[in-house]
């Protein structure tokens, strides 16, 4: 009685108020993230109100402020499917899914098939580095019907673009460094500022270089560090993804027997600080939004269910198939999966499970990719996907999410966006998304898979205050609910309007969708 009291409450007052859908832009204008003046807090700019704001996020703040002030909503859990958790940070802790048929005594006590997890489960042991999948394609030959010479050549085209991209960038750490010395003695200190550099008035050409490369570098936030991490990053690519002498697997199963399930463990901890990925998206999602000294998750009612099958390298079908199972199968009403490839082994499995989740009315969102590809191309099969070959889609419960930016322009799309008119579903925030890290850190980082646990979150709230809704009626109500914003898109290959960049061709918004789910009937 007491749930049908609090909805019918929750309905009314949407009546009363009368709410409307969020579909004024005048207020918004031409502008990117440099030329805002305002007090707005941007660490938190995706969850502003284009109307209030004229910041173009999803008005969670203003859905918080305005619908869902002193209702009570439900507990949602929701699967992250992804790296190791920092489940111990302070702004997640209090949101970390417990399983409470399962007590940690070396026994599967409420017979699921998993021993001691208690928070979710770790499908890849002790292993962090890992193979793309073309690799274990070439280098397993278990797979019959792959063109190997095809494959090899690929690889060998990423070893050779990799180390062209370690020349250039040990190029720029050492002009930056080199600059870095002579400003510094210039200016007699080592801890100069930009306006310092932009101040030094002298014609000596090496001086002058100096100061138009540290100018350049930090305009472009080429930072020492920035580049290090690109370094690092290439020098995985040559070292694990590519190298078909590595093979970073420690769980004894084997990969391509889906019937193989006694590996992994309830560790679900990241094992490295650089393990951060699963740490900042559950943030995004459902980060403590009274910890002023952090970020603002969309939605704190929610149980975080971490399932760590993501490595550095491309995922396992193996380990993402279980994972969906064991997320449905566990309660999760939203998987988020900020992952994915372009070769696939066993694609029939993880297609067999997202089925699973559809039948089982789970919410499944993935995000697009970061390579800036036209996923509706034939030539760039995306996995995961509810559908191929640009046929008809076998799950209506899956969303594909491409990344937006701040910036109201030609470049509102993010640079880096996977996107497709069939393929892709609706755009999120995902350009300088704060969130957190672990050992109660917290960034600012960019990519679709910032942009899939924006929906995710509003899924859950959608869910939170409607949980009679299905999963197929809560991803109409996203896809319908979002906004159109009137721009040409400059960035993403060929010049198209913002609509015919996804199916939708909307931009995801929090206050619409609940004022959407509150006149729906409840499924």
């Amino acid at each position: 009685m007491k749930k049908l009291f609090f909805l019918a409450i929750f309905i009314f007052g949407f009546s009363c108020s009368s709410p409307k859908f969020i579909n004024d832009y005048s207020s918004l204008k031409s502008y990117d993230k440099s030329s805002i003046t305002s007090k707005i807090d941007l660490n938190n700019w995706h969850n502003l109100d284009p109307e209030i704001d004229s910041i173009p996020g999803t008005s969670v703040e203003r859905a918080h402020n305005e619908l869902l002030k002193g209702l009570k909503g439900k507990k949602v859990i929701v699967a992250v499917i992804d790296t190791g958790l920092d489940i111990d940070h302070k702004s997640l802790s209090n949101n970390i899914w417990i399983n409470k048929d399962e007590k940690i005594n070396g026994k599967d006590d409420d017979k699921n098939g998993y021993i001691d997890d208690i928070n979710g489960w770790n499908y890849l042991g002790s292993a962090y580095n890992e193979t793309r999948d073309m690799t274990r394609i070439l280098r397993d030959k278990k797979i019959n019907n792959r063109k190997y010479d095809l494959v090899e050549e690929e690889i060998n085209k990423e070893i050779k673009k990799s180390n062209e991209q370690l020349n250039i960038l040990n190029y720029y750490i050492q002009i930056l460094e080199d600059s870095k010395e002579l400003l510094s003695n210039y200016l007699n200190d080592d801890k100069f500022s930009v306006e310092d550099v932009n101040n030094i008035e002298n014609e000596d050409e090496k001086l002058i270089r100096a100061k138009n490369i540290y100018i350049d570098f930090d305009s472009y936030g080429y930072t020492k560090e920035y580049i290090n991490e690109g370094i690092e990053q290439y020098n995985d690519f040559i070292n694990y993804h590519f190298n078909i002498d590595f093979n970073g697997r420690t769980t004894n199963d084997d990969i391509y027997d889906l019937n193989d399930t006694n590996y992994g463990d309830p560790n679900i901890n990241n094992i490295k600080d650089s393990e951060s990925h699963s740490t900042h998206v559950s943030g995004i999602i459902s980060g403590d939004r009274e910890n002023k000294s952090g970020n603002k998750g969309i939605n704190n009612l929610v149980e975080i269910m971490a399932l760590r099958a993501i490595p550095n390298g491309d995922e396992y079908d193996k380990d993402v198939a279980r994972a969906i199972r064991y997320a449905v199968d566990n309660g999760a009403k939203v998987i988020n999966g900020s992952f994915g490839k372009y070769f696939s082994s066993n694609p029939e499995w993880v297609i067999d499970a997202i089925r699973y989740a559809s039948e089982n009315n789970v919410l499944v969102i993935a995000a697009a990719g970061n390579e800036s590809k036209d996923l509706d191309s034939l030539s760039n099969d995306n996995y995961p996907n509810d559908q191929f070959f640009n046929k008809d889609e076998f799950s209506d419960t899956f969303i594909k999410v491409g990344a937006s930016s701040i910036n109201l322009n030609e470049n509102f799309t993010a640079y880096f966006s996977n996107y497709g008119k069939i393929n892709v579903d609706i755009f999120a925030p995902g350009v300088d998304i704060y969130s957190s890290m672990p050992r109660n850190k917290y960034k600012s980082q960019s990519g679709t898979s910032m942009a899939s646990p924006v929906v995710a979150g509003i899924a859950s709230l959608i869910f939170s205050y409607f949980p009679k809704l299905s999963a197929k009626k809560v991803k109409e109500i996203i896809l319908e609910s979002g906004i159109d914003i009137d721009l040409k898109i400059e960035n993403l290959g060929e010049k198209k309007h913002f609509k015919d960049y996804s199916k939708s061709g909307k931009l995801v918004n929090a206050y619409n969708a609940l004022i959407l789910a509150s006149r729906s009937k409840k499924k």
